[in-house]
């Protein structure tokens, strides 16, 4: 995957910096940059949870032609709205495809302020286009939003998924030492010919054959099933 570098022009809300740290940390990239940072926002950015080192890492411009010094592939990142823009557009499903094919490059990806977006000057600074797909009638994304959405679609596939452990499959004397427990219940209980012994036996089998059980299960229902065969006990 190319170096990666997202670049934030003059941020205002200093939770919404946090949240583009904490967002680029979840997703494995570590590359911030922001442009001429409004002193106080940024002082109370930096107490972002769980990024605080991509934070104390950021680099801070003075303008944005500094902060691209070293990039070889420029994404902005816009709304597009009625804008006239006379660069590529890439909408960010398919941006693996870009990614793909300046695999050796440094790419910077550039969203503007909350409030206005970036300008057209900023814009022609960049090779083409980023934008996100979204209905017409609110077609802005929260800043935030917009690079948790990026950096999702850019590490997908280089992230592996994590996998649940399976659960320790049930041994068959357990699964028979739940249906003795079950049956001592059943003795305890007045139930109708409909429900003997041998019925039960036959039906309790035939749902542990067909459905999964793990050792915690069974083990739960087996403490259950003593519980209540011992309070009926008592209680008769």
């Amino acid at each position: 995957m190319p170096n990666i570098s997202i670049i934030l022009v003059k941020p205002r809300n200093p939770q919404n910096i946090g949240a583009v740290a904490r967002a680029m940390g979840n997703f494995g990239l570590e590359d911030l940059r922001i442009v001429c940072p409004f002193a106080p926002v940024w002082e109370e950015a930096a107490s972002a949870v769980g990024a605080e080192y991509i934070i104390k890492t950021a680099k801070i411009y003075d303008n944005l032609q500094a902060a691209l010094h070293d990039a070889n592939f420029i994404l902005a990142a816009t709304a597009l709205k009625s804008r006239k823009i006379n660069r590529k557009i890439i909408s960010l499903p398919q941006i693996e495809n870009c990614l793909i094919k300046n695999a050796n490059s440094n790419i910077a990806i550039i969203f503007g302020p909350e409030k206005t977006g970036l300008t057209t000057g900023e814009i022609s600074l960049a090779n083409a286009v980023l934008n996100i797909p979204t209905a017409s009638k609110v077609p802005s994304i929260n800043l935030a939003q917009a690079v948790i959405l990026c950096c999702y679609e850019i590490t997908k596939n280089k992230i592996p998924p994590r996998k649940s452990q399976p659960a320790e499959a049930a041994s068959f004397e357990e699964k028979d030492i739940l249906i003795k427990n079950v049956e001592i219940l059943l003795k305890e209980l007045d139930l109708p010919p409909t429900l003997n012994r041998r019925i039960c036996q036959s039906r309790l089998r035939g749902i542990l054959a067909e459905s999964p059980a793990n050792k915690q299960n069974i083990f739960f229902i087996n403490s259950l099933i003593g519980k209540i065969t011992r309070k009926i006990s008592k209680n008769g």
